[in-house]
Order: structure tokens, then sequence, then C-alpha cells
């Protein structure tokens, strides 16, 4: 069939061949027109959408509903992009991301190039900012990568709970990883903690311009590096230059020891007997030196467990956090506004697992927690906090004298040693860190989002409306245009990022020969 719209708006249509090209279906669910879904299963759609849950899935929970679905997964593709575009209501996706950061009461800041693009954006959930305020005393930090479609990295910011269980604070999007990037990322972060709220440990691993800006943004703050990074980067670096498997096992064993090296004189009498072993390749020898040792207060234990990091010697948090994150994402080819939604998931569910795990634990403790010792932590502490404090009891509870106290227990975990134990019958609250508290704990609402920056606008407008009664009428007419203009004047158009290359894992990493050993 032959049609062409005439210049009067009719259509003439001609008939070339009514003659069928192929023979005729035995099998409708070739046909697009069989594939389409009804309004409940359309709806269905769009709620498991909403769930995080994949299309495959979506596909086989209608299946089972409806035994005679043709529908396949291009069909659920189809209608979910629909459902996307119906959602942007002819916004952009980061116009719609813009607008649900307000009306759901995020905190966020963006950062653009001359052209209008997006560089940088920094956003926190509502939830995450009560938690985040609750728990403001450590911080887990890290980059991810493929997590949307412009390849920016995400820096995580991990927080931890009184439970030991982690949730997400905040996260930030960044077109490099400079350290002018780390400091506009971390000086918002302090904006979102607030005034005087520095936290007293940010566990990272060695990326210098993190590290640079944590210095520069949180002097006051202790920056501890991952001991597990460290020694996957030894592992990379200093393996080659060993030709027999034993010594490097001897090797590796000595370096995990000094890591955890008790004191500073333990630490500096093991640095020596590594440096007249025989078996240590001098090229080794000087790796260490000019790479690590410099930093030995940021992850020997004989330095960190004088910082309260609550046992946090590594960014092991960070790594489940991206694993997490990841599950909910599903794709890395999403944009920000796709980002954000999958986020949402994750941390509403963080938080009502916190949530109920807070009021669970005071109601219900371990049976073996029952003890005259615990009398006036029970419900008032949680079960972690207690565990670790059972284990020190249990020290003080040996016969004969106990190691001596270099305090590292209290001052890293905030909690009383087997010392402290050993002379107590009954402890108070008073030895136990707020990190650990959970009578007192609350996230029901949020108490100012950045009281300092809202509390400052008030004055401004009163000091605008008592000056507004005293001007003549020309200036009252200007200053009500102003005004006027602020208000509904239209905010400069953002444009979506530029796709950049970011780090990532190398293109031949799986193709990494392994090391051999000669017998």
């Amino acid at each position: 069939m032959w049609g062409k719209k005439k210049v009067d708006g009719f259509w003439k249509v001609e008939v070339k061949n009514l003659q069928h090209n192929h023979e005729p279906s035995s099998d409708m669910s070739g046909h697009p027109s069989c594939r389409r879904f009804s309004k409940e299963e359309i709806q269905h759609v769009r709620e498991m959408s909403k769930a995080g849950i994949p299309p495959r899935q979506i596909l086989a929970s209608l299946r089972q509903g409806n035994p005679n679905l043709q529908a396949i997964s291009r069909t659920i593709y189809n209608a979910k992009e629909k459902i996307r575009k119906e959602n942007l209501m002819g916004r952009t996706a980061i116009q719609a991301l813009f607008d649900e950061f307000v009306e759901t009461g995020f905190v966020y800041d963006i950062e653009h190039d001359d052209k209008g693009h997006l560089t940088h954006l920094f956003f926190a959930h509502p939830f995450s900012i009560m938690i985040t305020k609750s728990y403001s005393t450590i911080f887990v930090m890290d980059c991810t990568y493929k997590t949307n479609r412009y390849k920016m990295p995400l820096l995580e910011i991990i927080g931890v709970s009184s439970f030991n269980t982690s949730f997400y604070s905040c996260f930030v999007a960044m077109q490099k990883e400079e350290e002018s990037d780390y400091i506009w990322a971390l000086e918002r972060f302090k904006k979102l903690l607030g005034v005087g709220k520095n936290p007293s440990v940010i566990v990272t691993d060695r990326e210098l311009a993190l590290m640079n800006a944590i210095e520069i943004v949180f002097p006051s703050t202790t920056n501890l590096l991952c001991v597990w990074h460290i020694e996957k980067n030894i592992l990379s670096k200093c393996k080659k230059y060993f030709v027999e498997k034993e010594a490097w096992e001897t090797f590796i064993l000595s370096w995990t020891n000094l890591i955890k090296s008790t004191d500073e004189i333990t630490f500096f009498e093991g640095w020596k007997l590594l440096e007249v072993d025989q078996k240590v390749q001098p090229l080794v020898l000087n790796y260490l030196e000019n790479t690590w040792l410099p930093f030995k207060e940021k992850f020997i234990y004989a330095w960190t467990d004088k910082h309260l990091h609550f046992g946090n010697h590594n960014s092991s948090r960070a790594e489940g956090a991206h694993s997490m994150l990841k599950t909910y994402l599903q794709v890395s080819t999403g944009d920000f506004h796709e980002v954000k939604q999958k986020i949402c998931l994750a941390i509403e569910i963080q938080y009502q697992e916190i949530k109920a795990r807070l009021e669970s634990e005071r109601l219900r403790i371990p049976h073996g927690f029952r003890i005259p010792l615990f009398q006036k932590l029970i419900s008032h502490v949680s079960v972690y906090a207690l565990g670790q404090i059972f284990k020190q009891h249990e020290l003080a509870s040996r016969d004969g004298p106990l190691p001596c106290c270099k305090g590292h227990f209290q001052s890293s975990m905030g909690l009383p040693c087997a010392h402290m134990i050993r002379e107590m019958r009954t402890l108070e609250l008073v030895y136990i860190h707020p990190q650990w508290r959970i009578d007192s704990r609350s996230f029901s609402c949020i108490d100012g989002t950045l009281e300092d920056e809202d509390a400052q606008i008030r004055p401004l407008l009163n000091k605008v409306e008592g000056k507004y009664q005293g001007m003549s009428l020309s200036q009252k007419e200007d200053t009500r245009r102003k005004l006027s203009q602020l208000i509904n004047g239209s905010s400069s158009l953002i444009h979506e990022p530029k796709v950049s290359s970011h780090k990532g894992r190398p293109t031949n990493s799986k193709k990494k020969k392994r090391q051999l050993y000669k017998a």
C-alpha cells in the first residue's frame, strides 16, 4: 500500500499489491501487538521496577499471574523506558533530579563548567543525614567506578553505627580525582556534619589527593590508611623480587607482625631485624622505606590504636558498600536520575534496619550478658559493644597478672579494658563512648540539616522587612521588583556531564601471569 498526504490535508491511498509476502502466522507471538501489557500488568511493571527488581524477574512474576503472556524481555525494557519518560514529564534527567532533591528534602550541591555541563554533584538522603549526625565519629571514604553513563568516579562516604554496621552518609560524583575535587567534596561534607562536628578518624586507601584534602578540610581529624590495600600493594610490588616461595612467606609474615606491633619500640626492633635479614632484597627494603615508612603513624597499630577508630584498620566497609550499591544499580549505564533512585532504595532499607535493631536491642539482651558487671549497661549499650567488653571481662577473670596496659583498647574502642574491669564490680555508663549508646539515640526527625546556614537567612529577612518600612515609594517598588526577580527568576540550565575516562580496572588485569617459584 502506498499513501501520500495531499495539500488539503486528505490522504491518497493506492493499493499496489494485495498478495502477502509470507505464509499466515501459526503463532501470534511474533506480532508485537500480541505482546502488549494490560493496565494492571503495566502497573505491576512500574511497582517492581521502582523496587529495583531486574527485568527478567519482572517477566517471570508476570508469567506466574498469566501463563498465556506473550511478552518477552524486550517488552519489559520498552515498558520501563515508557514509564521513565512519563516520570520525566518533558524534563531532562538533570532537571528531574534537582526537582526531586528539593521535593524530598535532600541536601545537595553542584558545580558546572563554563558551558553548563555538570562537573561535581554532592547529595545526601534525608535518612542518611539523620544517621550521620547521630554517628559522626568515624567515616570510611573511597571512590568506586562504573556506576553511571558519564564514567564519573563516585566518592562514597561510609559511617559506622552502634552495632558496628555500615551506612551510606553521602555521595559525591566528580569529573576528576584531583586534590581540588576532593576539597570541594569534603567541604560540602563538613557543612553536612555541622559546626564543630569534625570526625575523629577518616579511613582511606593511599590516595594522596584525598589524604591532602583531608588534612586541609579536617586538620584535627586523624587519617588512617587501609591495611588491606597496603598488603595488596606490597604483594604486587615486592613479590616479584623473591625467587623462593619460603623467602616470600617469611618476609610477608615479618611485615604483618610489624603492622601489628603493640608499641613503637617493638616496631623499630622488628624493622632492624628486617634490615639485617639476608633474604630480603635491597629493592624491597628501599620500596618500603620510601613508600610506606613515612606513613607508619597511619597504619601501624602502635600508633593507630592511640586514636578512636572503633576497630577499623581497613576500608573493607567501603568495599562492601561498593558491592552492595552495584547490586542495586544493576547496570553502569544509568543517568544520575536513575542512579539516585536506586541509591534511595539501598538507603531506605539501611535506615529501617538500623531503627528496628535499635528498638530490638533496647528490649532484648542475650542471656549471657545478664551478669552483675553489666547491670547498668543493659538496654543502654549495643550488644556488639557488650560483646567486646565481655571479651575483656574474660581476660580479667583469668588467674595471674595481666600484660602491661598500654591503654590501646580503651583509646581505640572507647570501652573499658581488662585492667579497668578487674578493679570494678559494676561498670558505669560514663566509661562507654556515646558511639555505643542506644538509650538516648533517636532518628525520628531532622534537627536542622545545615543549621548554621539556615539560621543566617532569617535575620537577613527580618532586616529587609524592617528596612522596607522606612523606604520611599520608588525604593519600595525597586525592592519588590528585585525580590520578585530573585524568587521567580529561572536558574541557569545545567547540562548532563561530559563522558570522561576514569581509572577503573586495567584492561589487561585479568591476563596477568601468575608468579612462578623455583623449586
